[in-house]
């Protein structure tokens, strides 16, 4: 699929690190002029340069900064909303704050800049949409209440807006990867370690097992599906939710 994207402006956001920044490689090496967004401005510098991207610092829990930006951006053919966080937490410890900022950043935050975005790939004719989502946002896990519910409401605003979308030339799915080998599975398996007294080799093996392969998924495949459904024939792939977790999770 070289050069597929030719000609065309990608957004990714989260871009600096782990999937977000394999997507945005493959992209580029798609022949897409790639933007990556998000809170670490060297990590992203990095990317950028590696791609000849650019590079945008950005907190999407900043309102005002997040519309200011978008509007600075222009048009974008190809979106990727990929940024998010992963708090754990019994019931009486999800507290209102760590609610709210969840649902904000792995939720709102991206319907957010959809609903900025997309009018623009509505009126050229064509549009790609792929939001990051979890395969917790078709299933429960414990202790992560709040992080499922993020991802439920992704999947369920994707697969609405699809509706909306059905004849536009613009599609808009859905990638619900399990556990992925990233910096956020190391601050994962870290707390496990620390919670549980297990060793951290304990921790991530027992993170991988959830995988019926027993492996972590790879960044490189989710960006090698957001590719796919970037090409001219994946366009009737349009309001799906694609399950990357070898297996866990059968819908």
């Amino acid at each position: 699929m070289d050069g597929i994207l030719a000609g065309r402006l990608a957004l990714v956001t989260g871009g600096g690190r782990g999937i977000g920044a394999a997507i945005a490689r493959t992209l580029a090496a798609a022949g897409a002029r790639v933007v990556v967004c998000g809170r670490n401005k060297p990590d992203l510098d990095a990317i950028a340069r590696e791609i000849t991207g650019v590079a945008i610092k950005l907190d999407l829990m900043d309102r005002a900064a997040t519309d200011e930006v978008l509007a600075s951006v222009g048009h974008v053919d190809v979106l990727v909303n990929n940024a998010g966080a992963a708090e754990s937490a019994s019931l009486e410890k999800t507290t209102d704050e760590l609610w709210d900022r969840i649902i904000e950043l792995d939720a709102t935050a991206a319907f957010r800049v959809a609903r900025a975005l997309v009018p623009g790939m509505v009126k050229a004719g064509w549009g790609r949409v792929i939001n990051i989502a979890s395969n917790a946002g078709v299933s429960g896990y414990g202790y992560t209440a709040a992080y499922c519910a993020a991802k439920h409401a992704m999947v369920g605003w994707t697969r609405s807006l699809a509706i909306d979308l059905a004849r536009t030339g613009v599609t808009i799915n859905a990638l619900c990867p399990g556990w992925v080998e990233t910096q956020m599975v190391e601050e994962a398996v870290t707390r496990i370690a620390a919670k549980t007294g297990r060793s951290l080799d304990e921790a991530r093996t027992s993170l991988a097992s959830m995988n019926p392969q027993k492996r972590m998924i790879e960044p490189n495949e989710i960006a090698h599906a957001t590719l796919m459904l970037c090409a001219h024939a994946a366009r009737g792939i349009h309001g799906q939710t694609i399950v990357i977790d070898g297996g866990a999770v059968m819908k």
